[in-house]
């Protein structure tokens, strides 16, 4: 495990290196790249560990738990995303990083457009999995943020796995969808509730229609978090963006179809 004290909190943190090449090769000179992941709301870095397995091979990885998620500080004074994106700008300046290619999911994906609008000059290219340029509307992210205050995380799990997975998933994999309702729930209740707020007060179609890099849109057809047609909207945004569809997966596609997700992303940048 390694952590990083950045803009006055602890970040949990862990960078891969290009297996080709001794550490601590960066891009800059060296022929590798270095993919950058942002996960959701109530997750932590682990949600990549099977995309990772098959990306490692391909370049650095980079992987770390957002304020207030996993073994990451919470940040009493956290206001907005911006406030996100500056412990990315800031970790990729820790680690020296000039260049990356960055996959977020959900909110992730929303901090990633963020970065993408204040440095693309460090961005090869974006991956925007299961999100949008917004997420929600204030009345479902009151009603949720005063379900946490007054019941606590175990109170909307059940809810939240129907979003995040299929049925079929569901269904058939049991036992994941409890080990993933228990990393819900064990995260810290301000740290959720904050980036409720974050993402309630947040909408970034100026910035989407700005956006210039090569960007791919990735939507799961049983997303019910962020709907295909949610996805494609942004992407309609986004001059000149790619749009997929994964079939059967749910909002968090790097967990219940990480083949396919990994395929996408391997085939948008050999492209590009």
């Amino acid at each position: 495990m390694d952590f990083v004290n950045l803009n006055g909190i602890t970040i949990h943190y862990k960078h891969l290196h290009y297996p080709s090449a001794p550490a601590p090769m960066q891009l800059e000179g060296a022929g590798a790249k270095t993919f950058l992941f942002i996960n959701s709301l109530g997750t932590d870095f682990r949600i990549w560990d099977k995309v990772v397995e098959i990306l490692k091979d391909h370049g650095n990885i980079l992987l770390f738990d957002k304020r207030g998620h996993g073994l990451s500080d919470v940040e009493i004074g956290t206001h907005g995303l911006n406030d996100f994106a500056d412990d990315v700008i800031a970790l990729l300046a820790h680690l020296q990083i000039k260049r990356c290619i960055v996959v977020g999911l959900s909110v992730g994906g929303m901090i990633a457009q963020i970065l993408a609008s204040r440095i693309p000059q460090q961005i090869e290219q974006l991956i925007l999995c299961d999100t949008r340029h917004k997420i929600g509307n204030a009345e479902i992210w009151n009603n949720r943020i005063e379900q946490l205050k007054e019941h606590g995380l175990q109170f909307i799990s059940e809810g939240v796995m129907q979003r995040w997975f299929s049925e079929t998933f569901r269904e058939t994999q049991a036992v994941k969808v409890t080990g993933y309702r228990n990393m819900l729930e064990r995260t810290p209740v301000l740290g959720y509730i904050q980036t409720c707020e974050a993402i309630r007060d947040a909408d970034l179609a100026s910035i989407a229609k700005q956006i210039k890099l090569p960007t791919l849109c990735v939507a799961g057809s049983e997303d019910k978090s962020t709907t295909p047609e949610e996805v494609r909207n942004l992407a309609d945004l986004i001059e000149g963006s790619t749009y997929e569809v994964i079939p059967g997966s749910g909002h968090i596609p790097c967990v219940d179809n990480p083949g396919m997700l990994s395929a996408l992303i391997l085939n948008f940048i050999k492209d590009k």
